[in-house]
């Protein structure tokens, strides 16, 4: 890994009066979450009772059929230990109506609707409780497009998003989160056995490596490939931001009515 500064105090600090500025120009009472057992949303969860108190922060619980058990349990021991209010809801009547009726059995579109599913209630709640919704998205995610458009990348705010998936681990280790959840392979749990990096081909510290020297250093392939990583792996990274741009943008529209820039 690149030696990339990271101030953890400062970036808490950062954070914190992010989610303060946005909810309280919103004029909103808090943020709803959804809450995973995983070490992304987690973190949101610490950072959001930090910044605004346990009353304004409300983490709902969406298992499907086909979650792990153990990421719920664990996200029921993370709102009793914060001491928040919760709701948990088994999403798996409302996905199947869909789901079965269509007869869909290609992995990938049934997570990508699991996580438009999940999206669509957080935002109901959210306006039930008139507060904002919060992604736990992170930055190595937004760049390498590992996300579902309308799904975990539909929300209002992201604390995350200008952080390395590496970064967020330390900073969560700061926090006191429970070491069970530092130590969890990272998962979507989009379905039984599903890993972020078994889905991808690579690991987390080499995809943020490669991220970290093109943009954050400037460095080109060939200075990157002297650091030790392979061709075949920078390319591979850089391939994964390159085709996925379209989910870092709104959707384009014609300029019919407005001159183009």
């Amino acid at each position: 890994m690149p030696d990339v500064e990271f101030n953890i105090n400062e970036a808490k600090n950062i954070i914190n009066n992010f989610i303060r500025k946005i909810v309280h120009s919103a004029n909103k009472q808090g943020v709803v979450l959804g809450l995973s057992g995983g070490l992304d949303s987690a973190t949101c969860l610490y950072l959001a009772v930090d910044a605004l108190n346990k009353n304004s922060v409300f983490p709902i619980i969406l298992p499907y059929k086909e979650s792990d058990p153990v990421n719920t349990e664990d996200a029921l021991e993370l709102v009793k230990k914060v001491g928040v209010k919760y709701k948990k809801l088994d999403i798996t009547p409302i996905a199947d109506t869909y789901l079965d009726s269509m007869k869909v059995r290609d992995k990938i579109r049934r997570g990508n609707f699991l996580a438009r599913i999940r999206m669509a209630i957080l935002y109901d709640f959210a306006k039930a409780l008139n507060c904002l919704v919060m992604g736990s998205g992170n930055k190595t995610e937004r760049l390498i497009g590992y996300t579902t458009l309308w799904g975990d990348m539909g929300c209002d705010l992201m604390p995350l998003g200008d952080i390395y998936k590496t970064q967020v681990r330390e900073l969560a280790s700061s926090l006191n989160i429970p070491e069970k959840i530092l130590k969890k392979a990272p998962s979507a749990d989009l379905w039984q056995g599903q890993t972020d990096e078994g889905e991808l081909g690579l690991k987390y510290e080499d995809i943020d490596g490669i991220l970290m020297m093109f943009f954050d250093m400037g460095w080109g392939r060939e200075w990157i490939f002297a650091e030790g990583y392979s061709k075949e792996k920078i390319e591979r990274v850089l391939q994964l931001y390159r085709s996925t741009e379209f989910k870092r943008r709104m959707p384009p529209y014609p300029s019919v009515t407005t001159p183009e820039e």
